[in-house]
């Protein structure tokens, strides 16, 4: 990659996102890695089967609700991939050297059986979404900033709120419960200060293994997630200034693309494109608050 191509590193962070706050909690280093010095990420079969069936899901609201069926949401398939591939043609490269199109077929046929399987666990003929992939961002008192988008948000004739969000994946076992829910009560607490409304329901639907994970939020629990958030918050920001994103290995490394970059794994990370500022009082006798606080 020539120089006029390489990725122009970010500034400090100014907003968090329930993705980019879950990278933190994960590894601080990724999160450096995508947040700050943005480095390139290959798209992967999975996560792209996810896109696309997202955007089928959502595009099926468009049609009456009679027509809501599974033929004709298997067969927006096909059209949701082509405007995906104009929209980021770089996607072609997860088919290169599939000259008999059997993989790509096959990967279709794929995201064609999640889409059918969402109809065993939701009725779209019973359903009007008030929104689907709606852009959402706040600020709290703080001047912490949250932002995000939800997959549908469905609101009932009494005015109670229901968040939903399509997993392709399988349902977490239960003790994992909580990190699962995690993005969806961060979604619950940015309408709760937006509207003034507590979410009724967040839902959660799972096509790769037909379950539906449901929670009904009350308000102590958003503001124990608001606590969190700002202590992670704090954390981030100590980093920023500091420069110390120190990595947190776990079996995730194995699906990370930035191991050659990565000290655990032997690398150099890229030059730290921000001004450093003296360490500041230590939190947990390192210069920063540890991840089992947050």
């Amino acid at each position: 990659m020539s120089t006029s191509q390489q990725p122009s590193p970010g500034g400090p962070p100014t907003s968090l996102s329930p993705s980019r706050a879950s990278d933190f909690m994960q590894c601080p280093l990724l999160y450096r890695f995508r947040v700050i010095d943005r480095l390139p990420e290959k798209p992967s079969e999975a996560a792209t089967r996810g896109t696309l069936v997202h955007a089928v899901l959502e595009r099926l609201f468009d049609v009456p609700a009679g027509e809501r069926t599974p033929p004709r949401a298997k067969s927006l398939v096909p059209a949701q991939w082509d405007r995906l591939l104009e929209s980021r043609p770089e996607l072609g490269g997860l088919f290169e050297g599939d000259a008999d199109g059997e993989r790509l077929g096959r990967w279709l046929g794929e995201a064609e059986a999640l889409v059918e399987r969402w109809f065993a666990l939701e009725d779209p003929t019973r359903l009007e979404p008030a929104e689907r992939e709606m852009f959402v961002e706040t600020e709290l008192e703080s001047g912490l900033r949250l932002r995000g988008v939800i997959d549908r948000v469905d609101v009932a004739p009494t005015g109670e709120v229901r968040i939903v969000d399509y997993k392709t994946g399988k349902a977490p076992r239960p003790e994992y419960s909580e990190g699962a829910l995690f993005q969806m009560k961060f979604y619950a607490l940015v309408v709760w200060r937006l509207r003034k409304v507590v979410p009724r329901r967040l839902q959660l639907v799972y096509l790769g293994s037909g379950d539906v994970m449901t929670y009904d939020p009350v308000p102590a629990d958003l503001e124990r997630v608001e606590r969190k958030l700002l202590a992670l918050w704090d954390a981030i920001r100590q980093a920023t200034e500091s420069g110390d994103w120190r990595p947190r290995p776990t079996k995730l490394c194995g699906w990370c693309d930035h191991r050659a970059v990565c000290p655990e794994f032997g690398g150099t990370p890229p030059v730290y494109p921000l001004s450093i500022s003296p360490a500041g009082p230590s939190q947990d006798g390192q210069g920063r608050m540890g991840l089992d606080q947050l």
